[in-house]
């Protein structure tokens, strides 16, 4: 049963494409799933298992919520957003290296990716910073 909550749960992370200073959608969902787990499989039944909807069926039913997972789900849905977030950044701390070092278009940024984990030469520190915290590194 677990398993199939992680599995739905995995979704969560899947329609965006966003380590430093974010969580990875992988432990963020395995802390939902360890704290939310029983509660996510009684109460949100049905639910389509995307963060938001997710979330606001959490927060309908606080009130049954158990102590562990009414600490933590917010900060979970939190830090996938951050994520989310960081990875929108990566286009944009990054234009000069995807287009210049990459020979990639800011247009398809994640066809770059690999050349700005790979490449030492040429990748600014704010570059770095922002794949870091995207999770590509």
């Amino acid at each position: 049963m677990v398993r199939g909550i992680a599995l739905i749960l995995l979704a969560l992370g899947m329609p965006s494409l966003a380590a430093a200073e974010t969580m990875s959608f992988g432990d963020s969902i395995g802390k939902l799933a360890a704290s939310c787990g029983a509660e996510i499989v009684a109460n949100c039944r049905g639910v389509n298992p995307d963060s938001t909807r997710l979330k606001e069926c959490l927060s309908r039913n606080r009130d049954v919520l158990s102590p562990q997972c009414a600490s933590d789900y917010l900060g979970v849905f939190d830090a996938i957003q951050k994520r989310i977030a960081a990875r929108v950044t990566v286009a944009n701390a990054c234009q000069r290296e995807i287009v210049k070092v990459c020979g990639g278009s800011t247009k398809e940024t994640s066809k770059s990716i690999p050349c700005l984990v790979s490449t030492p030469k040429g990748i600014s520190n704010n570059c770095l910073k922002a794949v870091d915290d995207a999770g590509y590194r």
